[in-house]
């Protein structure tokens, strides 16, 4: 399949990138070996990713290793022949964003004998192998617990809570562990839950202002609105704004505490995000990467999990008292 000229530019521009700041830098690779080489397949660009990618670019920089990054542009076919072409190019690890954990079978076999590290979404469990298919990301169920807490602490005095939930596509790791960790925690509260709206907005802003418009027009009251990311949650802000509610009844909830989150939230507007380090997640990607290249033992990788499968890079709560940290 030919892969559209602009991701060709794309992955033409970050390799230059990467080869300009290395030769730029006295030092060598890790151990001075052979440069170890490394292929990301990313599935689609937004504004965390591309902090990941920044991040995952300047780490390899910084250890002297070479990183081809490609955007797949939300296409299995595309990403499939990218992790094709990288194992006939023979690098030594792929770093891949799957477009669809489904395939997850199909993205191993496109390697071959290609240790991958998945990032950004999560295959599952059963399709990791320490050592040589690892995850590396934050742990989705803890951001949907904090969410809970969150809403538990504002909203304690009430017996029953309605809960407007606005969700990731419905099959991302993301959009599954973050929902499941709302409701696991809202449940064990013992306060009786009412999930009165509950719809996938896609990560997308427009489309969670649309449905919380349609919710509106209901006239059912709601007590919190928890969504699965910033943008959706940006979306329901502005639905509120032009409906005249007042922020300061309605908590609003996003994840990832992004600029214009974190933005909301000194307006008033938000009240609540999850920190998702996208820089700590792209550095933490390359890092195994290189130790699975044969440049240090994965087992002592910070982060690592008792199996071996994972990497976990720390979600932290974002609220009115800490905001000034965050979202730069």
């Amino acid at each position: 399949m030919r892969i559209n000229r602009g991701i060709r530019m794309l992955a033409v521009c970050m390799t230059l990138i990467a080869v300009l700041t290395v030769s730029g830098c006295s030092r060598q690779t890790m151990a001075g070996q052979k440069q170890i080489r490394i292929f990301l397949s990313l599935n689609e660009m937004d504004t965390f990713r591309q902090t990941l990618v920044d991040a995952a670019m300047a780490k390899a920089a910084q250890e002297g290793v070479e990183l081809v990054v490609e955007d797949a542009g939300g296409s299995i076919e595309a990403q499939v022949e990218q992790l094709k072409r990288a194992a006939a190019e023979e690098y030594d690890v792929i770093l891949c964003s799957a477009v669809s954990t489904d395939t997850a079978v199909q993205l191993k076999l496109s390697a071959g004998d290609i240790p991958i590290v998945f990032f950004n979404s999560c295959p599952d469990d059963r399709y990791l192998e320490a050592g040589k298919y690892v995850y590396v990301g934050s742990d989705e169920a803890v951001a949907g617990q904090f969410q809970a807490e969150y809403v538990l602490q504002q909203l304690g005095s009430k017996s029953e809570i309605n809960v407007v939930l606005v969700k990731g596509p419905r099959s991302h790791s993301a959009t599954v562990g973050r929902t499941n960790g709302v409701k696991e925690a809202l449940a064990d509260s013992g306060k009786t839950v009412n999930y009165v709206f509950e719809d996938s907005a896609n990560w997308d802003m427009a489309q969670a202002k649309e449905l919380f418009a349609l919710f509106l027009r209901t006239g059912v009251t709601a007590d919190c609105v928890i969504c699965n990311n910033d943008a959706m949650a940006l979306g329901i802000v502005e639905a509120a704004r032009e409906a005249g509610i007042d922020f300061a009844s309605l908590p609003i909830l996003g994840v990832d505490a992004t600029a214009d989150g974190c933005a909301a939230i000194k307006a008033g507007e938000m009240q609540f995000t999850v920190y998702q380090s996208g820089k700590g997640q792209g550095e933490a990607a390359v890092e195994m990467a290189i130790r699975l290249a044969g440049n240090g033992d994965p087992e002592e990788m910070e982060g690592i999990s008792e199996d071996g499968k994972y990497v976990w890079v720390d979600f932290e709560k974002v609220d009115g008292s800490n905001v000034t940290q965050y979202g730069q």
